[in-house]
């Protein structure tokens, strides 16, 4: 397998990924959505169907979709170290894309959501615009793009983070990697979004359980650049923890395989 299938692969795997499940949450977030208030189950099953969707598309590439997962199966060995920039590349492209969807997707309940009075006084604590310079951590839009904690502690954010990584990854690689490392097959992947679907039930509460670096990140960063009107702050104090902690989770991951499983 060449880099650029890899890199095409896990590009639109992503995308798909993030589309859907950056989707169900602008679904349940915005007034003007037939799925509002939908709840967290939804989330959850919504972000388990994104994985499934987003694996079967990327099938070619052992559907990684998350670096985290790439490093825990160069970790393991099922890929070459040479391919991991490759793999993480296609993944950050791709989570971007998808971001950039949703938005073309809800382009205009984003128009209703971010000029209606009752939204924009829930960030401000009165009726009015959003003061760019002042805006709150989290903008009113912020959560349809990336994550973001229910009670604001480093340690124990970074270890939510952490934990959930190593249930996702472990269970990715104790499902059966095939001999040249192009990961579960069909029902494996099937397994895998119940997996995730699990961890977003179980795990999900404290912080939104990213368990994927590009996932939050790559549409943080959408969220910083689109032309979002009082869409407010993009939280990037807070940035770091669902990238770092899913990359440290994934290590672990590999590690307990080779220790325990190899």
């Amino acid at each position: 397998m060449s880099s650029s299938d890899i890199f095409i692969s896990e590009t639109i795997g992503t995308a798909v990924l993030l589309l859907l499940g950056g989707g169900v949450c602008a679904a349940v977030t915005f007034k003007r959505s037939k799925a509002f208030n939908a709840g967290w189950v939804a989330i959850a099953f919504g972000w388990g169907f994104a994985v499934l969707t987003g694996a079967y598309i990327a099938a070619k590439s052992g559907a990684h979709l998350n670096p985290a997962v790439t490093i825990g199966i160069a970790i393991q060995g099922g890929i070459e170290w040479s391919q991991v920039p490759v793999y993480l590349a296609g993944e950050m492209l791709g989570a971007m894309i998808g971001a950039v969807l949703v938005w073309i997707t809800y382009m205009g309940q984003f128009q209703a959501h971010l000029s209606d009075p009752e939204v924009l006084a829930d960030h401000t604590g009165e009726e009015g615009m959003v003061d760019q310079s002042a805006a709150p951590k989290a903008g009113p839009v912020l959560g349809i793009f990336s994550t973001g904690p229910e009670i604001r502690n480093v340690a124990q954010n970074l270890l939510t983070e952490i934990i959930a990584t190593v249930v996702l990854v472990l269970s990715i690689l104790t499902l059966g990697l095939s001999d040249n490392g192009k990961g579960v097959g069909v029902i494996g992947t099937l397994l895998v979004a119940l997996v995730v679907t699990g961890i977003g039930l179980s795990l999900g509460g404290p912080t939104g359980y990213a368990i994927n670096p590009v996932r939050d990140l790559g549409p943080r960063i959408v969220h910083a650049l689109l032309p979002l009107r009082n869409k407010g702050g993009s939280d990037w104090g807070y940035a770091w923890i669902p990238v770092v902690g899913p990359l440290i989770g994934g290590a672990i991951a590999g590690g307990i395989y080779q220790v325990a499983f190899a």
